[in-house]
């Protein structure tokens, strides 16, 4: 159980350290920078979708004898339509680079962001809380290493992002202690959603490898939707190309050597 708390902390301790960059670096990230990190965590959070979330959804499935590929396709079609259906009601991740029509204060453009930001993070906690649970199950084929590699697979991917959520609201006007606690806020949602999905799962063992599933097709739908057409605006969108390449490889690595 010690290990399980550790591994829900792991991500928000990523967004933290990368929140708290907002005292250190003293100008706004160079944007060929933020198209690295932009690209590095689009990398992590597909590599993270393919081996710690629809692999072992898949090897669940054959293990309860239901058709392999079912529930990992009603599962992943159902979490990008999840995703989908937030992001009609609340702002896109990339309001913060963009001042929309008819906001005019500061405070309703960060209201905008930590909103976004939260439903970025929303599928990374319901990843990490469904991976704990299959392996707190004993019989998924997930292990503890394995829940403990993509947590610290997202908590690296939320380095940069808790840095890309402090830096810009500083750049507004807001304090360095209130930009910190702002993107420190923005991560505070990953441990509650991954320990309110194992409280679920602990007695929904049986549809887990749907769940996984789920998980995987929201943290997808981020990328494609989010992540990567932000990665690509303007200049530098080769750097961001190599970032995705790195990142999944790294997620990758980590993946397989600790599962």
């Amino acid at each position: 159980m010690k290990e399980t708390i550790i591994g829900l902390l792991i991500p928000f301790l990523g967004t933290t350290l990368g929140a708290g960059m907002v005292f250190l670096i003293r100008k706004e990230i160079k944007p060929a920078i933020q198209k690295l990190l932009l690209g590095f965590a689009s990398g992590v959070m597909i590599s993270a979708s393919v081996w710690s979330l629809l692999i072992p959804s898949i090897n669940m499935s054959e293990t309860q004898g239901v058709i392999a590929w079912l529930p990992p396709t009603i599962g992943f079609l159902l979490g990008m339509g999840f995703l989908l259906l937030l992001d009609t009601i609340i702002p896109h991740l990339h309001s913060r680079t963009s001042k929309p029509e008819g906001v005019k204060t500061k405070l309703n453009r960060t209201t905008m962001l930590i909103f976004a930001v939260t439903l970025h993070n929303i599928p990374e906690g319901i990843s990490v809380g469904v991976v704990f649970a299959g392996a707190l199950a004993g019989n998924t084929g997930i292990t503890m290493a394995g829940a403990l590699a993509l947590a610290i697979g997202i908590a690296i991917q939320n380095f940069p992002e808790g840095a890309i959520i402090s830096m810009p609201l500083k750049a507004e006007g807001n304090t360095k202690r209130k930009s910190f606690a702002y993107g420190v806020l923005s991560g505070i949602v990953e441990p509650v959603a991954a320990f309110i999905t194992i409280l679920l799962t602990n007695i929904m063992v049986p549809i887990l490898p749907y769940l996984l599933a789920f998980a995987a097709g929201a943290m997808i739908y981020v990328v494609v939707e989010e992540l990567i057409p932000e990665s690509q605006k303007g200049e530098h969108s080769n750097i961001a190309t190599i970032g995705i390449a790195v990142g999944f490889a790294i997620m990758m690595i980590l993946d397989v050597a600790l599962g």
